[in-house]
């Protein structure tokens, strides 16, 4: 009796609240096949007397005191009935506190000490439960189906033993058996919690298999549950079936009607991420994107904390920006998603790579529409220059005295608070009788209080004027008094609008007047419309873009050296996009007008492929580069010019100007290295030779500036190298032969030949 009624008691009470707590801390992914049991273990190792949770320690300690306190051995057999219950709330304790191996062995006495307990098939189940948790999965199954078929089991037990015994199969994968052990399990469970999960695991498992209509029906039995099962397995079923939806053949508007009354019910609100996340599913399966955005943004307002959730709908949003080229604000979707998604895993990898192939024309995009706009600026008459900025100034001085407006109403209601609460908290000094008056006054109508009528008082005037108190007072033809009828004055006391920002002189003297800036920013605005061509057309396939790009830069009046790749890639953007008249007229405009480029050559012999052309990028790269392995800097300096100019727009240009930075290091020295690598840094920020020459400016150069020696006194191993003009075998063997001669003659060093 007092094993039962008080340690045992305490014990599974304590373990009860563990159980609860891990509960509280759970979150189910509903993105995934959800676990059979409600449990999170972690791989975070733990030092001997530690535990992850007080109340597991505590039931240990309560069953160890059990069995140490009243345990009654006697010849052989134990006397106390309720020891089996000890070592099973033992088991249980160091199960849920992660320490399986101890917890196998309490289950293992109780079989083996205890084999006519009434709790021995439930030892059997727990102890296969931790096999698993052990990765003996295949122990774990064979145990259990000997137990099914040797034991008459039924209710929580037969439960219990079928649930096991399907995770078990989960976890080998073997899925078809799997559910129907859950089957069993959801049948004869009488928890209706229970069975809600085990049915939704099974529609789940349907699920992956491909068969939508047999999960559908599962997922029907968890709806027709109700109010007896959380609301969790509820809307999780609603959405499942949400996502089996036939567009082709289901009823849509039935269909909509069922999301729309998820979306209206109050009782869904803590689900109405993921309710607006299908219904966005649903907008974008039948083609109506800009209902489909407006729900995603909708979920992602709901700010629960669901990162998967969040990730989705990001990406979601992303690949619509991407689709209708908005590539930067895809960048910034992605951006977000990665932000919600596991480091370094499969899925944020690949939104990476996907993120990072917008750098490039994002920047270009960014550079295209800042210098479009000083352009446009530049070439705008000095009135319509004027009339544009006073525009924008009057903008900023309506936002700034909104905000001055709202900011000095917050102060006043934060002063009609502070006096409310300032009045209550100096009663309470006085007599009984005045702190009840007081109490009466602060507590009483709006006009009683002397503050806030005052305050009203000010605002009606300030926006209504001095009215009579007389019928229809609002109407515009009635009659104000005294000049406190004029509405708001413009200025504001305390607000300050002498600013340079508020005059449109400030931002006309910025516009650039000096030709040879107005000719750098025509020029960068160019290079980037050129870029842009380029990456629209190779990177993203966006042929129409590129085109349109393309044509705006033959256009803009650019440089020669840009003329001839932007016809050439423009050719190239009309004939995949079947426009075969425009693209054969540039074709010839090409061979007519630049007979002598590569791009004309080109076009002359369309079958010959450009990597074998000796006079593509690639093999003039590949020359100049011998060129360097031959030491001869001064010819790869020129050469590399050369090829930056007749490339330019290509960007192989970066792997010449990287080279020739290399070359220039090698033949003038430190300071000449460093201003080379930072030309080229500055240039190519966002390719990899660019990048490339950041690291070394930043990594490697700073070893190489000193250009003193060390007398490191301590040294005692030295490589010295032998470099041979005539390479023969005979001739190194003859060196090698006179080296080791003069070796064993040394007495001071001792040599070694490698």
């Amino acid at each position: 009796m007092a094993t039962d009624y008080n340690i045992l008691y305490n014990g599974n009470i304590a373990l009860e609240n563990g159980r609860d707590r891990l509960n509280e801390e759970y979150h189910d992914d509903y993105w995934n096949v959800l676990q059979l049991e409600r449990l999170d273990f972690t791989d975070d190792a733990m030092l001997p007397g530690q535990s992850k949770n007080e109340n597991f320690s505590r039931a240990e300690r309560k069953a160890v005191k059990a069995i140490q306190k009243h345990s009654m051995n006697i010849k052989g057999k134990e006397k106390n009935p309720k020891m089996d219950e000890a070592y099973l709330l033992l088991g249980k304790a160091r199960y849920f506190d992660q320490r399986f191996i101890p917890a196998l062995e309490a289950f293992n006495y109780i079989l083996y000490k205890y084999p006519l307990s009434d709790k021995i098939n439930v030892a059997r189940v727990w102890r296969e439960k931790t096999n698993m948790r052990l990765d003996n999965d295949e122990l774990a199954i064979k145990n259990l189906k000997r137990l099914l078929n040797l034991e008459h089991l039924k209710g929580q037990e037969l439960s219990d033993a079928t649930s096991t015994l399907a995770q078990a199969y989960l976890n080998i994968k073997v899925v078809d058996t799997a559910i129907a052990y859950l089957e069993i399990a959801a049948e004869v469970t009488p928890k209706n919690e229970e069975r809600a999960r085990f049915l939704f695991i099974k529609g789940q498992l349907y699920n992956t298999l491909g068969y939508k209509d047999s999960a559908n029906i599962t997922f029907d039995r968890v709806i027709k549950m109700n109010r007896k099962i959380s609301r969790d397995y509820y809307i999780g079923a609603y959405i499942e079936k949400a996502k089996n939806f036939d567009y082709e053949t289901g009823d849509k508007l039935a269909f909509s009607e069922t999301l729309a009354k998820l979306e209206e019910n109050r009782e869904n609100r803590p689900y109405l991420g993921r309710i607006y996340h299908q219904i966005g599913e649903y907008y974008l399966a039948t083609n109506s994107d800009s209902l489909g955005v407006v729900y995603y943004n909708k979920s992602l307002r709901t700010r629960r904390n669901d990162k998967e959730l969040n990730a989705r709908n990001y990406k979601i949003l992303g690949d619509l920006s991407f689709n209708d080229a908005e590539y930067k604000t895809a960048g910034a979707y992605f951006d977000s998603t990665l932000t919600n998604l596991k480091l370094n895993s499969k899925r944020y990898r690949t939104v990476k790579r996907e993120r990072d192939n917008l750098d490039d024309v994002i920047y270009y995009e960014d550079i295209s529409k800042v210098n479009d706009s000083v352009i446009h600026l530049i070439n705008l008459p000095e009135a319509e220059r004027l009339t544009f900025f006073e525009t924008y100034t009057d903008e900023l001085k309506m936002k700034a005295e909104l905000e001055y407006e709202r900011q000095e109403a917050a102060a006043r209601a934060q002063e009609v608070l502070s006096s409310n609460s300032g009045f209550n908290v100096n009663t309470k000094g006085s007599s009984f009788q005045d702190r009840e008056s007081a109490d009466k006054i602060a507590n009483t109508f709006y006009f009683y209080n002397n503050t806030t009528a005052s305050y009203g008082k000010n605002e009606f005037i300030k926006n209504w004027g001095d009215r009579k108190n007389e019928d229809n007072w609002r109407w515009s033809n009635m009659s104000f008094s005294g000049p406190t009828a004029i509405v708001v004055s413009t200025e504001k006391e305390g607000l300050d609008l002498s600013g340079d920002m508020y005059k449109p002189q400030f931002y006309l003297d910025q516009i650039p007047i000096d030709e040879k800036i107005i000719d750098s920013i025509t020029k960068e605005r160019n290079y980037a419309y050129f870029q842009l061509g380029v990456i629209y057309k190779e990177k993203f396939s966006d042929y129409e873009l590129s085109k349109s790009k393309l044509q705006e830069l033959l256009i803009s009046n650019p440089e020669d050296r840009l003329i001839v790749p932007g016809k050439y890639n423009l050719y190239k953007d009309y004939e995949l996009l079947g426009e075969s008249g425009e693209a054969e007229i540039i074709k010839k405009d090409i061979l007519t007008n630049h007979s002598d480029s590569r791009y004309a050559e080109i076009l002359r012999n369309p079958d010959q492929a450009v990597a074998q052309d000796l006079n593509s990028p690639e093999s003039m790269y590949n020359k100049v580069h011998k060129v360097f392995e031959a030491q001869q800097y001064e010819d790869v300096i020129a050469l590399c010019e050369v090829n930056i100019h007749d490339f330019e727009g290509d960007d192989i240009v970066a792997k010449f100007d990287l080279l020739k930075a290399t070359a220039t290091g090698r033949l003038y020295g430190f300071e000449a290295y460093l201003k080379a690598l930072n030309d080229v840094a500055l240039s190519y920020p966002n390719l990899p030779e660019g990048q490339r020459a950041e690291e070394l400016r930043r990594n490697v150069l700073p070893g190489l500036k000193k250009s003193e020696f060390y007398n490191y006194d301590y040294g005692t191993r030295f490589k010295v190298v032998y470099q041979f003009d005539n390479t023969s075998e005979k001739n190194i063997d003859a060196f090698v032969e006179k080296l080791k001669y003069r070796i064993r003659k040394s007495k001071i060093l001792r040599f070694i030949i490698v």
